[in-house]
């Protein structure tokens, strides 16, 4: 839940309007049901578009199965079972995007690498020597401190 920041005053009939951004967001249009609930021990009400009893896919009245707080049709249930109507494009392997392992390299082999780039490139930064040595900025920290 978040709070919108949004107040409305009952009107003579005690009766409320929804603001239109609310109803937007929510796909709440003239002449939909509305769903209350109310928590009674902290007084906390909310509504919802009230769908009834209907596949949450396709919205048929047939057939319903009833999966996660949603109702599925059996139609709906096979097609996602047989990825019918589904992206034809498969899902890249998390293989694909996972980074290169780096391999420890001893903190004699990086001091002398680090003196050499030092010497070289006297005004560079600690961003560019970790790149160049292929360790974080704060592992090139800790070696200038054994310097």
């Amino acid at each position: 839940m978040k709070n919108t920041g949004m107040t409305r005053s009952l009107d003579t009939l005690n009766r409320i309007v929804v603001p239109k951004e609310i109803r937007v967001t929510m796909n709440i249009k003239c002449g939909d049901s509305v769903e209350f609930f109310v928590d009674e021990e902290t007084g906390f009400m909310a509504l919802k578009k009230y769908t009834g009893v209907t596949c949450k896919l396709c919205g048929t009245v047939e057939h319903l199965t009833y999966y996660r707080a949603s109702f599925l049709c059996v139609d709906c249930t096979q097609k996602l079972k047989g990825n019918i109507d589904c992206c034809p494009i498969p899902a890249p392997s998390v293989q694909e995007h996972t980074l290169p392992k780096r391999t420890n390299q001893s903190a004699e082999k990086l001091l002398g690498r680090l003196r050499e780039l030092m010497q070289e490139h006297p005004d560079a930064r600690q961003y560019d020597y970790a790149k160049w040595l292929g360790v974080s900025q704060g592992r090139v920290s800790q070696l200038k401190k054994l310097l």
